[in-house]
């Protein structure tokens, strides 16, 4: 019926329920069409030259999933960054931490990331040194800063970890800068740039969100610091587990590209076929690749990665956020990508 009949009275239809708000896709690099184009993204009007034409794009190995990035394209990104409206003011030296790439699950200071963040949204968070924004200085289209990546240990000691959709779209990105431990336009542990790029070839082939992770081996940019230098020696480094069960308590950090200091929030990831769920608002722009911790240790501020905001819907929408599972294949990837040669 379209009324209803009370003391004799016809009243109206109670009123329609306000659709609900879409939900944003979050998507950390504007590329694809948007970019060739010349369209009209999230506000924003991209270049036609971009990178379909040639701009900041290399073909590697797509095969393999590999890129060795020549110095000169390094150096050039690093010293675009520092030509901008940022600063190195080096910070002291962190004592080294010796991690293990063993998965431990129980280590000091568990506990502390039981509770669950009220109202379920993230916030802004302190600063991690083995975390920062990835950059990507050039005239390409993108925010200054993109998606957020984080040191995680290795024998190499060199080695960060990613979404695949920040650094390969059609080709690996020739313009990125890594900024561990950033914070209003302060670089404390110095530019760092890819010395080799390393994804999955089913990303490369075919965009497969359970295969949205990369691991990319760095180094400073000219000039940025003693030769040889390894980025975990300073800023120390995240564990990495494998295989991780849904339901662990979990704190996800992210660098929104139009914030200047990261957000961070706490919750329980759910598993799903080949992704890792985080319910948690406020996670736009930007944080793709941040990643997802367990057993953050009060005392080193260090926790164990299981996951990089990524994967379905390459990182999710406004309420969700997602990471490609950390199964045996980016184990692969990650053994891939500490080896000699990568």
């Amino acid at each position: 019926m379209s009324t209803t009949e009370r003391d004799g009275a016809a009243e109206p239809p109670d009123p329609a329920p306000a659709p609900a708000a879409p939900r944003t896709r979050r998507r950390a690099a504007a590329l694809g069409l948007c970019a060739v184009l010349g369209l009209t993204c999230a506000g924003t009007v991209l270049a036609v030259r971009a990178f379909a034409h040639g701009g900041y794009l290399a073909t590697g190995d797509p095969a393999t999933g590999s890129y060795a990035e020549g110095a000169a394209d390094g150096d050039a990104a690093g010293d675009a960054l520092l030509s901008g409206p940022y600063t190195e003011r080096p910070a002291p030296p962190r004592a080294t931490v010796r991690t293990t790439a063993r998965q431990d699950t129980a280590v000091r200071g568990e506990s502390a990331e039981l509770s669950v963040s009220r109202p379920l949204e993230a916030a802004p968070t302190a600063v991690s040194a083995p975390v920062g924004p990835l950059f990507s200085p050039g005239h390409d289209g993108d925010a200054d800063h993109h998606c957020t990546a984080s040191v995680v240990h290795s024998a190499t000691r060199d080695l960060i970890v990613t979404a695949a959709h920040c650094v390969y779209d059609g080709g690996f990105r020739t313009n990125l800068v890594f900024a561990p431990g950033y914070h209003d336009g302060v670089v404390p542990y110095g530019v760092w740039v890819p010395s080799r790029i390393v994804v999955d070839p089913r990303w490369a082939d075919g965009r497969d969100e359970d295969h949205d992770v990369a691991f990319l081996r760095v180094r400073r940019a000219r000039g940025g610091g003693p030769t040889g230098q390894r980025v975990e020696d300073l800023t120390g480094a995240e564990r990495i587990r494998f295989s991780p069960p849904g339901g662990l308590p979990t704190r996800t950090v992210g660098y929104p590209d139009d914030r200047e200091t990261p957000v961070g929030c706490r919750n329980t990831t759910t598993a799903l076929p080949g992704q890792l769920r985080f319910d948690c608002a406020g996670f736009p722009n930007g944080t793709s690749g941040g990643p997802m911790l367990t057993a953050v240790d009060p005392d080193t501020g260090l926790g164990t990665v299981t996951g990089v905001i990524g994967g379905l819907d390459e990182g999710g929408d406004d309420e969700t956020s997602y990471s490609s599972w950390f199964g045996p294949d980016i184990a692969a990837l990650y053994r891939r990508a500490t080896a000699d040669g990568a």
